[in-house]
């Protein structure tokens, strides 16, 4: 399963992976405790896939920093996300040494930490970008060469 189906609610504990959609919202299972929950459109949800930390110089994706963790962890757990904010920033400097520290706060990297832990003892180990964007990325690219092609004549 990709980042594509796992949700952030906010005012619940947790990640949710998205189960279905139904006439007043979708149906969600926690990835803490297995269970379903329904979610309406008046809950802030957010898709993980859709996060971005902020840089220096530009946002990455969150799919990319779980990478770097999973790339310095060897795809094992990291630290705990109840570790001292200064272990925690430490920790995030050398995963992510160009982040910015005024935009970045140390909220964002306990999240960041909790969600890159619980969806490796989920089995979610798969950040890349799912098939589908890459897809329609390609699509863009190549209609936009041919539209160039086309007023070039």
């Amino acid at each position: 399963m990709s980042l594509e189906k796992v949700l952030a609610i906010s005012g619940k504990p947790g990640l949710y992976k998205l189960k279905t959609q139904t006439r007043a919202g979708f149906l969600a299972e926690s990835l803490l405790d297995g269970k379903t929950i329904n979610v309406s459109g008046r809950h802030n949800v957010s898709l993980l896939s859709e996060i971005a930390i902020y840089t220096l110089t530009e946002e990455v994706p969150l799919r990319e920093v779980f990478n770097k963790i999973s790339e310095k962890e060897g795809g094992k757990e990291t630290i705990s996300h109840k570790s001292s904010k200064e272990k925690l920033e430490e920790f995030f400097f050398e995963v992510m040494p160009d982040y910015d520290e005024d935009r970045v706060y140390a909220s964002d990297i306990k999240k960041v930490v909790q969600w890159y832990n619980m969806l490796i003892k989920n089995g979610i180990t798969d950040f890349s970008e799912s098939t589908e964007t890459v897809n329609s990325e390609n699509d863009k690219e190549e209609s936009t060469e041919d539209t160039e092609q086309t007023a070039a004549k």
